[in-house]
């Protein structure tokens, strides 16, 4: 009896013991997954070299793993901004980034968690950066040269954000707004253009009435010019012919009935009864 005893107490001791080393050997182990870099902590004390994807070993019980996800992360942060003319500018930017292995475990020992690195990092840099290229164009020149307002800003986040470990990929405006008051002055602007080309619009049309109303005059005038000159013309040449007939009368010559005038000087022709002429 006693040995059985014995043989039971063995047997319990002896599985207890391969559990703990079966519990032991897997806590021993660490598998790091493709697009992930871990850190280990020995004792509360991040080690040296980051663990890249594979099977890594670790001390049990004593030693923990912080694993960080390197793929392409994304979020959206709010800025806020003065132009250089001290308008108001409001933006939202995507930004896209990863972290960098080779700094990770710096990244674990200054910043901790991934929502960290975004709220402690990546926001504040966003909102100085946005500072950085808002300052130095005017308001209107952010929506019109709002390709180099976006790279100034991306060459400025960049250069903050290179340092932290922190890679950016790309970024986007998701949304630029401006202040009320912009928005009302430029509203009043363009109706002000509106009227001032419709003002020339007017004032072309009526240059252009005046000088056909001018052109009219001109032709009227010539008209009548020429007018006066044919009737001077032709009276003239009435006294002449008057003249020429008297001259006949007194000379006591035999005229002719019909006398035809004017056409070989290419004047207009004109028949005169004689007749007419001898009885006045």
């Amino acid at each position: 009896m006693k040995n059985s005893g014995l043989t039971s107490y063995f047997s319990i001791i002896g599985g207890l013991i391969a559990a703990i080393i079966v519990l032991f050997s897997f806590n021993s182990f660490v598998i790091i997954n493709p697009g992930q870099a871990g850190v280990l902590s020995v004792l509360g004390k991040a080690q040296d070299g980051a663990l890249l994807e594979g099977i890594h070993f670790r001390p049990p019980v004593i030693s923990s793993v912080d694993i960080y996800d390197l793929t392409v992360q994304k979020f959206e942060v709010p800025a806020q901004s003065s132009t250089k003319d001290l308008q108001d500018l409001t933006a939202s930017f995507a930004i896209n980034f990863r972290l960098d292995p080779s700094v990770i475990v710096d990244v674990r020992r200054t910043q901790g968690t991934l929502a960290n690195i975004v709220s402690k990092i990546i926001a504040p840099q966003t909102q100085e950066s946005f500072k950085i290229a808002a300052a130095k164009r005017t308001v209107e020149e952010a929506i019109t040269k709002r390709v180099e307002l976006k790279q100034d800003f991306d060459d400025a986040l960049n250069s903050r954000l290179e340092k932290y470990g922190i890679i950016v990929l790309d970024t986007s405006v998701v949304d630029l707004n401006f202040s009320i008051e912009f928005a009302k002055a430029v509203e009043e602007k363009q109706i002000a253009e509106q009227r001032a080309q419709r003002a020339v619009y007017i004032a072309r049309e009526a240059e252009q009435e005046a000088q056909a109303d001018i052109n009219r005059a001109k032709g009227k005038a010539e008209a009548q010019r020429l007018l006066a000159e044919t009737l001077k013309a032709q009276g003239g040449e009435l006294v002449l012919q008057k003249e020429a007939i008297e001259a006949w009368r007194s000379g006591g010559a035999q005229m002719p009935n019909v006398l035809v005038t004017g056409g070989e000087s290419g004047g207009i022709p004109f028949i005169f009864n004689l007749k007419d002429f001898q009885k006045k």
